[in-house]
């Protein structure tokens, strides 16, 4: 709860910096002031509405959307809780088997020469499989938790699978207001300063 405060508060001091920022932008530029480009010019209102959704669309958001769901997968599954029934130890083994396979099938995919995710030149660091572990450990988060919450009896129907990814977005809301106001924030100091 304090950590959703935290995130609240810090909301609230982007989105008052951004129009500290509008209204000072503004003086600076009346002030003729070399270098400065207001944010209340025909300008940078059609800055702000015309670049708007490619500002916010960025890797990072997406990152933060795949990242919430699988957190909501795991928190709702349970398989972050010691297994309490036979049931549940039943579900763990299962989940450590796919979770053998899983890794297995990305190691092949990435590690074994010439292997498909591999950069051109052959190497992991950068390639294809180094710019999509991010999404590919989510991913398997996901599968896991989805396998293990079915099989367990804590996820009933695939109804419970998707409500329990949509959880994870919900429990995580505060984070994804807080991007938009600090990625506005920093496009604005860009428009404003460079």
């Amino acid at each position: 709860m304090r950590i959703k405060q935290a995130v609240w508060k810090l909301t609230i001091v982007m989105a008052l910096t951004e129009v500290l920022l509008v209204f000072t932008s503004w003086l600076l530029s009346a002030m003729m002031i070399p270098g400065v480009r207001p944010i209340l010019s025909t300008e940078g209102i059609r800055w702000f509405f015309g670049n708007f959704t490619t500002m916010m669309a960025t890797p990072v958001l997406v990152s933060l959307m795949l990242v919430a769901m699988a957190l909501g997968s795991l928190w709702r599954s349970g398989l972050w809780q010691r297994p309490q029934t036979y049931r549940d130890r039943t579900a763990r083994r299962t989940v450590l088997i796919l979770l053998v396979v899983y890794v297995a099938v990305v190691l092949s995919l990435s590690v074994i020469p010439h292997a498909v995710l591999l950069s051109a030149t052959g190497r992991l660091l950068p390639s294809p499989f180094s710019r999509a572990l991010l999404p590919v450990m989510a991913f398997g988060l996901l599968l896991l938790s989805s396998v293990y919450g079915l099989l367990s009896g804590r996820l009933t129907s695939l109804s419970s699978v998707c409500s329990s990814m949509s959880y994870g977005i919900e429990t995580c809301s505060p984070l994804f207001v807080l991007y938009v106001f600090s990625v506005q924030l920093y496009e604005s100091i860009r428009f404003v300063f460079l």
